[in-house]
């Protein structure tokens, strides 16, 4: 009922949202209930995109084609408050990662033109290891946070069943060496304040997935980041490409501490997508955000926080699945006033798929990260931005909502 409730405010009002400004944030973060508040209790809605760093490169994507302080600019003038910034095992735990600078990297890909573009653009990187890079990479300057994303062991692109990196004792997923791995990220970044929290493991997937495993790892890593960093939140994804917590209804994870634990969840059109296509959308929408409210956002009821840590749609447009499942996910994210992170900021990859500059549709950045590939975008996900400190209609296509003001309620009486 909440869900179609959503849609039918779709055909009721397209009225800007009026928010008021968000504080400036206290760190470190932490979890009160379902929220996540600063050093002062306060609320703090993350607001975050993707930036992808785990790819062959091991480098953060843009670096060829803009300067790393107006990419971080950029990402605070579009309304992000935050960054969930991806990274790869193998650049703490393999010595042919670890080792090498941004140009080793670069030249034993034979990425010239990328390298070029580093050297026009970040030239201060050049000689920095791969994890310097990273260092280099937080924003910080811009005052905008940072989420660690363990996203692969093994460089590469993410996510397939086959892959080797989809869950504990796969090829590439040896378990201690991830929580090596873990160990030493956080250890690393405890102090630099905008981090402000770990994410232990993208999408576990794959005929290995199992919940005893899951319960038993997941929590020597999240004990492993807290001791190593006591500051930040420690955040934990579900199987089934993290789109399935259900199983914590019968038994919550065992930590030895408190008021740092998170959870995230992913959402894309193309879990139902034939559907999306086809079906009525008000009833596709209710019975998806039913499924992702019974698999992983029922958390919230039980005083979890939930990120929506991966949710987007191609930004070239046109997509039916793709648009209709916009206003879906995005009348749930208003609903229940979600923190989330859009996939992606990147509009552009240095190589994937062993395609040189290959285009991410998905970007709100363009292919040459000279600026936004779709205003109409932004304008949509602004309202999602702020948290919703009163009700409000919102109108999910557009972004846009009134307020509810008391004025216009009405008391009954029996």
């Amino acid at each position: 009922m909440r869900i179609l409730m959503a849609w039918l405010v779709a055909l009721v009002t397209a009225l800007f949202c009026q928010h008021e400004f968000e504080q400036a944030v206290g760190l470190p973060l932490s979890t009160a209930s379902r929220w996540i508040v600063d050093e002062r209790g306060r609320r703090v809605k993350l607001a975050c995109v993707n930036w992808a760093s785990h790819l062959e490169p091991v480098l953060a994507e843009g670096l060829g084609n803009r300067p790393m302080g107006a990419i971080a600019g950029e990402v605070a003038a579009m309304g992000f408050n935050c960054v969930r910034l991806t990274w790869p095992t193998f650049l703490l735990t393999h010595s042919s990662f670890s080792c090498l600078t941004v140009t080793q990297s670069l030249q034993r890909l034979n990425l010239t033109e990328s390298l070029t573009g580093v050297r026009v653009h970040n030239p201060s990187i050049l000689d920095l290891t791969l994890i310097d890079a990273l260092k280099a990479s937080l924003l910080g300057e811009s005052n905008v946070m940072v989420i660690l994303d363990n996203h692969v062991s093994k460089p590469g692109w993410c996510c397939s069943n086959g892959d080797g990196n989809g869950f504990f004792r796969d090829t590439y997923f040896d378990p201690v060496v991830w929580v090596q791995g873990l160990t030493e990220m956080a250890r690393l970044f405890a102090g630099v304040p905008n981090v402000v929290g770990v994410s232990l493991r993208n999408e576990p997937r794959g005929p290995r997935q199992n919940t005893d495993d899951w319960y038993k790892y997941m929590q020597l890593g999240a004990e492993a980041v807290h001791t190593a960093n006591p500051c930040v939140l420690v955040i934990l994804s579900g199987l089934s490409f993290d789109t399935d917590l259900s199983f914590l209804k019968d038994r919550q994870v065992a930590l030895s501490f408190v008021g740092k634990l998170a959870f995230e969840v992913h959402w894309y059109s193309m879990s139902a997508t034939r559907a999306w296509q086809a079906g009525n959308a008000n009833e596709v929408c209710a019975r998806c955000a039913a499924s992702v409210s019974r698999r992983a956002l029922y958390l919230l009821d039980q005083g979890w926080p939930v990120l929506l840590s991966e949710f987007g749609v191609d930004n070239t447009g046109g997509t039916l699945a793709n648009n209709r499942y916009w206003g879906c996910v995005a009348a749930v994210a208003a609903d229940m006033d979600l923190d989330w992170a859009l996939w992606a900021l990147q509009g552009s990859y240095y190589t994937r798929h062993g395609v040189v500059g290959s285009d991410e549709k998905y970007g709100v950045l363009d292919g040459d990260w000279a600026g936004p590939r779709n205003r109409t975008v932004l304008t949509r996900i602004r309202a999602l931005q702020r948290r919703f400190r009163r009700p409000v209609l919102f109108h999910p296509a557009t972004g846009r909502c009134v307020r509810v003001s008391s004025s216009c309620r009405r008391s009954s009486s029996s």
